[in-house]
């Protein structure tokens, strides 16, 4: 069983740095990628950045490619979401979510655990 829990999430200013963390307190072996998504207020879940737990592909979305930054410390069972040069519009509650599937980590509808979420708000 995978059990996903998300820390790190605030009142930032834009322009600020910050770092979310992710820990899975289940099992690693079934996973096979991990990723980030978010949901502002009144909007769909959107894609935010995804890694294969061993590491080989990360992807991230367009509105976050080149600020923000995903990793993962096996020997922690932790993935992290560095968030860099944050905008107000990167405001939303984020999830951690895992896959056992050989599949695109970017969906939603393909992740099989999700944790319940870190809110981050971003002041202009």
């Amino acid at each position: 069983q995978v059990q996903l829990v998300e820390s790190g999430g605030g009142l930032v200013q834009a322009g600020d740095s910050l770092k979310l963390s992710c820990l899975n307190s289940g099992s690693t072996f079934i996973v096979f990628a991990m990723g980030w998504f978010r949901q502002a207020p009144g909007k769909d879940r959107e894609f935010v950045a995804a890694t294969t737990w061993q590491g080989h592909s990360t992807w991230y979305g367009d509105s976050v490619k080149g600020r923000f930054t995903i990793s993962r410390d096996n020997a922690k069972n932790t993935m992290y979401l560095e968030m860099n040069d944050v905008k107000p519009d990167d405001t939303a509650v984020y999830y951690c979510a895992a896959t056992e599937r050989f599949d695109d980590p970017r969906q939603a509808y393909l992740m099989d655990y999700w944790g319940k979420g870190t809110l981050v708000t971003v002041s202009s």
